[in-house]
Order: C-alpha cells, then structure tokens, then sequence
C-alpha cells in the first residue's frame, strides 16, 4: 500500500528531534487539516505512548472539547478527507501498527521547518486559532518547556521569519499572534475578530496604575467605632424586622384557626337546633 511502513517505523519522531534536511514545504490548508494536524503534533509530544494514532483516537482528539477552538464534531469521513489532503501535501504518513491498524504520523519538522518548540507553538496555533502572546507561551508550554514571554520572543521571531506566522495586532502587550496556514478567504476574518477582541479587552496597564496612584483610604479608631455601630444596629433593626413579620404571620394564622371554629361553632348549633325541633323540644 502507497505510504504504508510496517510497524518498525511506529517509534515516535518526538524522541530524537533534528533540523529538517529539506525546504519546508508547508502550504495553507482547511480548517479540517489544521484540526487533525494539530492533535498528531499535540499527542505525540504528551501522549508518545499512544502514538502514532489510529483513526479513531484521531478523531476523539479533533473533537475533544479541551485546548480546542473552535469546538468540532468532525465524522470519520471528514477525518479520512482531511487525512488524505495531509498525506498529499506531505505532512502526515500512514503507518500500520502490530494490530493491522492503520495509524498516523505527522511530517510536520520537515513540513514546516521547525524544531521542537517551534513546533509546540505552532501545534497550539492549530488547535486554538488566533491569541494573545501571553495565552500563547502557558497553552505551548504543557508540550514543551517556556518558562516566560522572554523565552518565547526569540521563538516567535524565528516562526515570524519563517513566514509561519504574523501579528493581527500590534506588537506589544496583550498583542494577538496566528499561524499564517489560513486559507485566503479565512485569513481577513481571523484579522478582524483579533482586531474587536483587542479593542474590547481591558486596559491592563491603565487599571494598574490606577490601582497604584489611588491612596489606600484610612479610618480613624471613632470612624471604626461609628461604623461598628451602624453595622450592629442595621443588625438589630434587620432582626426587629423579621420577628415582625413572624408575629404577622402568627397572628394571621390564629385569626384563620378562630374563623374557622367559629364557623364550626355555628354549624353545630344549627344541628343541635335541629336535632331538638325533631325531639319536640
């Protein structure tokens, strides 16, 4: 079978990583693509265990509803679609493991010309679409290690040289990063979404200052005293209140047991009459 490999080749390209001897290859791809990509990079550096991965566990990972965006519940028919555009393209090998089952691999260091962090960045940009640089360094550090926003500049710059990646806002804080792999009539609107989404987020920086020029306030021992007192009677008038409204309540309900035996009362005098007009009495 054309890109079959016996089970030999299932040892994980995670556990030795190299510089790609060949020019990326890399090319825009659907959003399908992007999805089931993004898992085989994602599983085989946390999951190297399971991996290369099966249709089925390929398809548990693109629909998982963590460290996803947007949510997907992809069938296998589209999976198998997406899969074979990948293997086209070159970024993802069919594998048969030791149960016959056909698994898969992706190419992605030689696809794109990464190397491993490169790459961690990159897998979560496929899962999660545009973010901030901030969201972006916490998300890519479960697969590889980033310790801060200075560790992650170098590698930003590297991916941004390698045209793999591009700024939807300005750079700076709270800027918004993507992965360039977007198809052309996908790309305008992810710009335009950053674009609102960093226009509607909060001024970080102004609410610190704010907090920091703004004088903590200070109460005098009487200021304390006061309002000590104000508390406690709030209490007791709130306390005052209930009792009230349980009395009313009481009262109520001993007005409604007297109505009705007074009606009772009634009743049985009008039986006791009856009873002696029907004696002669």
């Amino acid at each position: 079978m054309d890109g079959l490999l016996t089970g030999a080749a299932k040892m994980s390209t995670e556990s030795i990583v190299q510089k790609p001897a060949t020019p990326p290859r890399w090319r825009p791809i659907g959003a399908y693509e992007r999805r089931a990509l993004g898992v085989l990079i994602e599983k085989a550096k946390t999951t190297p265990e399971n991996y290369p991965l099966s249709l089925n566990a390929l398809k548990s990972g693109c629909n998982q509803k963590s460290n996803r965006a947007p949510q997907m519940s992809l069938e296998d028919s589209q999976i198998e679609e997406a899969l074979d555009s990948l293997r086209e393209a070159g970024a993802v090998l069919m594998v048969q493991g030791d149960s016959r089952v056909d698994r898969y691999r992706h190419l992605a260091y030689e696809w794109l010309g990464v190397d491993k962090v490169e790459l961690a960045v990159m897998a979560e940009l496929l899962l999660r679409g545009a973010q901030t640089v901030g969201e972006l360094r916490g998300r890519a550090a479960r697969m590889e290690p980033i310790k801060d926003l200075g560790e992650l500049q170098p590698i930003r710059k590297s991916l941004e040289s390698k045209k793999l990646i591009s700024y939807l806002t300005p750079p700076g804080r709270g800027s918004i990063v993507s992965h360039t792999l977007y198809l052309d009539r996908e790309l305008d609107k992810v710009r335009r979404e950053a674009e609102a989404a960093q226009a509607s987020a909060p001024d970080e920086d102004a609410d610190s200052k704010e907090r920091v020029t703004r004088p903590a306030p200070t109460h005098t021992a009487v200021e304390v005293g006061h309002r000590q007192t104000a508390d406690a009677n709030h209490g007791l008038a709130e306390e005052v209140r209930r009792l009230r409204d349980e009395l009313a309540t009481v009262k109520q309900a001993c007005e409604s047991v007297r109505s009705e035996m007074e009606t009772i009362a009634t009743q049985l005098r009008r039986e006791l009459d009856e009873l002696n007009r029907q004696l002669g009495n």
